[in-house]
């Protein structure tokens, strides 16, 4: 294998666990690894990813983005939540990975989200409520949906990556 062709896989190889690891900040993770098997079908020839794959892959990634959006509006018309309330989970999540990142590196990245989005979603709904126990029930759920959401979508991305890497190396 040449210098330029180990390179290629390299960068292929990086992309798809970057991919992986995007799905924790609630990024389309496993649109990127969709996008980044269709580029390396297209570099290669589609001489080890063929159409089959790509369109597995397709329903996977499919399946993963409706999955994760279900279970976020399932918990927020439960609850019936604010889309202010969502929007601060978003803003909160990501504040707190910024924040808790140059603390504990990587893990972090992943509590800051948590409990950046945690924080976000009990100060709206405690102003709009007025109510601790409620506003806290609210914005457990929330989190606790997010996990859930969160942990299928990478189960998915995960199995994706599987079958990528099997029919390359099979």
């Amino acid at each position: 294998m040449s210098a330029i062709a180990t390179a290629g896989l390299t960068l292929f190889m990086l992309v798809l666990f970057l991919g992986l690891f995007s799905i924790i900040f609630g990024l389309p993770g496993t649109i990127v690894i969709l996008i980044d098997v269709i580029a390396y079908g297209v570099i290669t020839g589609f001489a080890m990813i063929g159409l089959k794959v790509i369109l597995a892959l397709l329903a996977l990634a499919a399946a993963a983005e409706i999955l994760e959006f279900l279970l976020g509006m399932s918990t927020a018309l439960r609850f019936d939540l604010s889309m202010r309330s969502l929007g601060a989970s978003i803003i909160g999540g990501i504040a707190g990975a910024v924040v808790m990142t140059p603390i504990f590196y990587g893990l972090g990245a992943v509590m800051g989200s948590f409990i950046g989005g945690l924080a976000g979603v009990l100060l709206v709904e405690l102003i709009r409520q007025g109510r601790l126990k409620p506003a806290f029930r609210a914005g457990f759920q929330t989190i606790s949906a997010r996990v859930a959401g969160t942990l299928a979508k990478g189960c998915l991305a995960l199995i994706m990556i599987v079958i990528t890497l099997t029919n390359i190396y099979s």
